[in-house]
């Protein structure tokens, strides 16, 4: 990202750094630690609103299917709401997706209901065998976006990013 970019560009270049590295399908739930990037995504006619996160892996699926390179974006909390449609359909049957998963209550500073899966999400995606970073930057989370491109089409396995708190509106 330019250094003299506004704060308010963020969603609109990570978004172009998305559709740069092939991804061409966007579903997800909305959240406001990422509304920016929802907002930027709705102007495309390829992102789809979900009411949940599975379903959203279930367009995902559908997408991959037919070709294309999809992206849900999630909550940690949908994350698992999630965790069966992950290893019962994109993990066995090999189907690339990038998550985008915001990381709420990573910190403990968030409402009560985020404060348990939140410190635990790296792990979640540990034990569930999906790859993923945790980028502490806007800059970083550009530069996981190529990452992530070549290694969901290389493992054809989903992988994940996690975007911390005022990094992604």
């Amino acid at each position: 990202m330019n250094p003299g970019s506004p704060a308010a560009a963020f969603p609109a270049i990570f978004v172009a750094a998305l559709r740069k590295h092939g991804f061409d399908f966007f579903a997800g739930v909305p959240c406001s630690l990422v509304k920016g990037i929802i907002r930027e995504l709705e102007g495309g006619s390829d992102y789809v609103s979900e009411t949940r996160e599975d379903a959203a892996l279930g367009l995902a699926a559908g997408a991959y299917l037919a070709g294309r390179l999809p992206a849900v974006v999630m909550q940690n909390s949908g994350l698992g709401v999630s965790l069966n449609a992950l290893g019962s359909l994109h993990r066995i049957y090999a189907m690339s997706c990038l998550l985008l998963i915001t990381w709420r209550g990573h910190d403990g500073k968030d409402a009560p209901e985020h404060n348990i899966l939140g410190p635990e999400t790296p792990r979640v995606l540990d034990l569930m065998g999906i790859a993923h970073r945790e980028p502490e930057s806007q800059d970083g989370l550009i530069e996981a976006v190529g990452w992530a491109a070549r290694t969901t089409v290389e493992t054809r396995q989903p992988v994940a990013i996690i975007v911390r708190p005022g990094m992604g509106a």
